[in-house]
């Protein structure tokens, strides 16, 4: 049978399995906005890729604690330059999104 201390690393494994899930889900939500984003701002996304940078814990408003994210991704105006910019997020929700200054086309 098993004892508490193996409960408990079961317990953590499948806790460590259900926060990188919800991760994963968060990352795809924040890529696709930040694709759309950049298609809506005539800019590229550089990479096709975005990735994690910050997380953190903060309330909604609500009051319900939630994961805060911020993914980070680079973009181009015209193919020869690379700027950066940020998705950042509370739970599965998109809070904002950030260009760094660029020049225009």
């Amino acid at each position: 049978m098993y004892d508490l201390v193996d409960l408990v690393v079961i317990f953590a494994l499948l806790l460590c399995m259900l926060l990188w899930w919800q991760s994963r889900g968060s990352k795809e939500v924040a890529y696709r906005a930040a694709r759309s984003y950049c298609h809506k701002m005539d800019v590229e996304l550089l990479d096709q890729a975005i990735s994690l940078r910050r997380y953190w814990f903060k309330r909604d408003d609500n009051g319900t604690l939630k994961p805060w994210r911020s993914y980070y991704f680079e973009f181009s105006v015209d193919g020869s330059d690379r700027y950066q910019g940020r998705v950042i997020m509370l739970g599965q929700q998109i809070q904002k999104i950030e260009l760094e200054p660029h020049r225009l086309h």
